[in-house]
C-alpha cells in the first residue's frame, strides 16, 4: 500500500499537505469515519481520493453533481487515476463496462448520483465489489435546515447499515453546528471524528451595497474592476437570468444563462464553457455552482439577497479558488426581504422550518447592515472568532459613517404602530414625509399624529432605516401580509426613552443624478415605480405592435408616479389617459401601481 504522502506527490503533484488533509487522510486509511467542514478551494476531494487510493478496492463517491462528475472523472484519469461514474447519461453498454470493471477491481474511484445508490440492483453491485471507503460529498444536502436540501441523502443511513467495515466521510463546505448535527445523525456518524477548518477565505473582499440603479452598478464593478475576467452573477428568479445575461451580452459581455428550467443539455453546454473557456460570466440562480472547481473565477455578484448566511458563504466561496484576490459584491434591498419571507411563509415545511427559515434571513439582513467589519461578523456566525477587523472588506476599508437615529426611530416606530402595523415601508414613509396621494387620503393616514413629521429626512434615509430597524430586530417584515411593518417587543426600551440608538448613515451614489435619462425631476424613492410602469408601456407597446409612446407619453407616466392613481376615476384626472386609453391599457397600469411597493419594483425599460 503506497502511502498517502507518495501519492499525493506522484499522483497529484504536491509536496505537502494542507491544514487537516493529513489528519483527515489517515483517519480514513485506518478505517475510521470522519464528518468534514472545509471552506471551499481547501482541498477537499483529495480527503477521500488519496484514502481511496491507499487503501484496497475501489473508493465510492456519491456526489449530487451529475453535470460535472464527466468532468471531474476526466481531471482525474488525467492524474493517473482509474475512475469511472455511473449516472443517467450513461447508454446501457457504457455503464456495463464501468460496472464491469468495478467487479474486476479496475477502478480507483467510482462516482455515483445519490438517486441511483439507493437502488436495490446498485446496493448489489456494490455488495460483490471490494470498497475502500464511501465518501458523501455535499453532504449539507442531508439536512433539512440547510441550504440545498435533497431528498434522496436521507436514505444514504443504508450505508452504515449494509457496509458496516467500510469507513465513510461526509464533506461539505457549509455547516452551522445544527448542520453539522444533523448530518453526523442523518448519516449514522456519531462516532466519526469531526475536522473543522477555518472558514475564512481572506483573500475575498467582501462588498454589500444597497440596490441604487443595479445594473449601472454591476456595469461599473464589471468594467471598472473585473473587464474580461470570469465570474458568477446570482440573481433570484430564471426570468432576471436570463433578462441580465441578454443584457450583459449586448454591453459586450461573454454571459450565459444558467436555471434549472432551461434544456438539460443547454445547461450542460454553457457549463462546459464556463469550466472551459476564459472570460466566461455565468448568471445563475442558485441551480448552478455546487462543485464548481473553477480556480480563476475572479468575483460573485449576487443581485439579489441570498436566504442565508450559509448560502451566500458558499456560493461567494466559489471565487478566488486559486488564493488571488476575488469580489464578493452584494446588491440588496428591503424588496428582497419581503420577497424571500413570502417564500419562506409559503413553503411546504413545517412551522419549525419556516422559522428558522425567517431567523436565517433575519441574520443575513443583519450582515448587510452592520457597521462592524463584515468577515469578523461571517466568521462568528460560523462559530469562529477573528481577533482583528480583517481590512479586506467594504466596512473595514471605508468605514461607514453613524449619526444618533434615537428620535427619528421612534417617529418610524409610532407612524408604524398607528397606521395599524399592516403597511409595507413605502406606504410609512409616505406618511412620514406627509405625502398627498390617493392611497394616504384613502386610509386616512393624513389625518394621523405622524403624518409628515419626516419631512427633514428624504424617503432614501427613511427607508434605510427601516431596513436597519429591521436588521436589528426593531421591526419585522409580514411577508404573509404582503411586506407589512409589525413592531416587536424589542422596540419598547427604545420608544420609553430606555436606549439610544446609532445607525449607518446612508450615502448617495455618486452622480447619481446625473446619470438619469427621463425622470430626471423624480425623488429616488419613487424610481422603482417609474421603471416598473415604463415596463408595463414596453409590453403593452409590443403587444400592440405600436412605439411605447403611443400607449402614453412620459409625462403621463410621471404624473402617475406623482399622483399614485388606485381608480379609473382617479386615473381618468391624469394628464393623457382618455377613455379609449383607460378602457385599452387602464388596469395594467393601475396594478402596477396598486403593487409598486412590493418586492418586483427595479425593473429597468432597455
Amino acid at each position: 500500500m503506497e502511502s498517502p504522502l507518495h501519492i499525493l506527490e506522484h499522483v497529484f503533484g504536491y509536496t505537502e499537505f494542507r491544514g487537516q488533509q493529513q489528519a483527515i487522510i489517515e483517519t480514513l486509511v485506518a478505517g475510521g469515519d470522519a464528518l468534514v467542514i472545509m471552506p471551499t478551494g481547501g482541498g477537499k476531494s483529495l480527503c477521500y481520493q488519496i484514502p481511496a487510493l491507499a487503501r484496497p478496492g475501489c473508493g465510492v463517491v456519491i456526489s449530487p453533481l451529475i453535470a460535472l462528475m464527466q468532468d471531474q472523472v476526466e481531471a482525474l484519469k488525467a492524474a493517473g487515476v482509474r475512475a469511472g461514474y455511473l449516472n443517467s447519461t450513461l447508454a446501457p453498454q457504457q455503464a456495463a463496462e464501468i460496472e464491469s470493471a468495478l467487479l474486476q477491481g479496475e477502478l480507483d474511484l467510482l462516482y455515483i448520483a445519490p438517486e441511483r445508490l439507493i437502488q436495490p440492483r446498485c446496493l448489489n453491485l456494490l455488495q460483490r465489489a471490494q470498497l475502500a471507503l464511501f465518501a458523501i460529498d455535499e453532504a449539507h444536502c442531508v439536512s433539512q435546515w440547510g441550504h440545498d436540501f435533497r431528498a434522496d441523502y436521507l436514505e444514504l443511513n443504508l450505508l452504515a447499515e449494509n457496509f458496516p467495515q467500510v469507513p465513510r466521510v461526509a464533506l461539505t463546505a457549509t455547516a452551522d453546528e445544527r448542520t453539522r448535527q444533523e448530518i453526523a445523525q442523518r448519516l449514522a456518524l456519531g462516532s466519526a471524528a469531526h475536522f473543522i477548518s477555518g472558514f475564512d477565505r481572506p483573500n475575498i473582499q467582501y462588498r454589500i451595497q444597497l440596490k441604487d440603479k443595479p445594473r449601472a452598478q454591476l456595469l461599473e464593478f464589471l468594467r471598472r474592476e473585473h473587464p474580461g475576467q470570469a465570474g458568477v452573477i446570482y440573481c433570484l428568479s430564471r426570468n432576471k437570468v436570463e433578462k441580465t445575461a441578454q443584457w450583459l451580452a449586448e454591453e459586450g459581455f461573454n454571459a450565459l444563462p444558467y436555471h434549472a428550467g432551461l434544456p438539460a443539455a443547454l445547461r450542460q453546454q454553457h457549463q462546459r464553457r464556463f469550466l472551459r473557456e476564459d472570460g466566461i460570466i455565468m448568471v445563475a440562480t442558485i441551480a448552478f455552482g455546487m462543485g464548481i472547481d473553477k480556480p480563476d473565477v475572479r468575483f460573485v455578484a449576487h443581485l439579489d439577497l441570498p436566504k442565508s448566511i450559509e448560502a451566500y458563504y458558499q456560493e461567494t466561496g466559489r471565487a478566488g479558488r486559486d488564493g488571488e484576490p476575488a469580489t464578493a459584491l452584494l446588491l440588496y434591498g428591503l424588496e428582497d426581504v419581503v420577497k424571500l419571507g413570502q417564500m419562506a411563509a409559503s413553503s411546504e415545511g413545517s412551522e419549525q422550518f419556516k422559522r428558522l427559515e425567517r431567523q436565517r434571513l433575519d441574520a443575513m439582513l443583519g450582515l448587510c447592515e452592520i457597521t462592524s467589519c463584515r468577515r469578523q461578523a461571517l466568521l462568528r456566525y460560523f462559530g469562529e472568532t477573528l481577533p482583528q477587523p480583517c481590512g479586506n472588506c467594504d466596512t473595514c476599508l471605508q468605514p461607514p459613517q453613524t449619526w444618533d437615529a434615537t428620535e427619528p426611530a421612534r417617529k418610524l416606530l409610532s407612524c408604524v404602530f398607528r397606521s395599524g402595523q399592516r403597511f409595507g415601508a413605502n406606504h410609512v414613509v409616505d406618511i412620514l414625509r406627509g405625502s398627498n396621494n390617493e392611497r394616504i387620503k384613502q386610509f386616512g393616514h393624513d389625518q394621523l399624529s405622524t403624518y409628515g413629521i419626516g419631512r427633514d429626512l428624504s424617503s432614501n434615509e427613511w427607508r434605510a432605516m427601516v431596513r436597519q430597524l429591521v436588521a436589528r430586530g426593531y421591526l419585522q417584515v409580514d411577508a404573509d401580509r404582503f411586506g407589512a411593518l409589525c413592531l416587536t417587543e424589542r422596540c419598547r426600551p427604545l420608544l420609553r426613552g430606555e436606549e439610544t440608538l446609532e445607525l449607518r448613515k446612508t450615502l448617495t451614489r455618486p452622480g447619481l443624478s446625473q446619470t438619469r435619462s427621463r425622470g430626471e425631476d423624480m425623488q429616488e424613492q419613487d424610481l422603482p415605480l417609474w421603471h416598473a410602469l415604463r415596463a408595463c408601456r414596453k409590453q403593452l407597446a409590443e403587444e400592440n405592435g405600436v412605439p411605447p409612446y403611443v400607449v402614453f407619453h412620459d409625462a403621463t407616466l410621471r404624473e402617475m408616479v406623482q399622483q399614485r392613481p388606485i381608480s379609473e376615476a382617479a386615473l381618468m384626472k391624469i394628464s393623457g389617459v382618455g377613455d379609449s386609453k383607460l378602457a385599452r391599457f387602464g388596469e395594467a397600469f393601475l396594478d402596477v401601481i396598486r403593487n409598486h411597493e412590493y418586492p418586483a419594483a427595479t425593473t429597468e425599460e432597455p
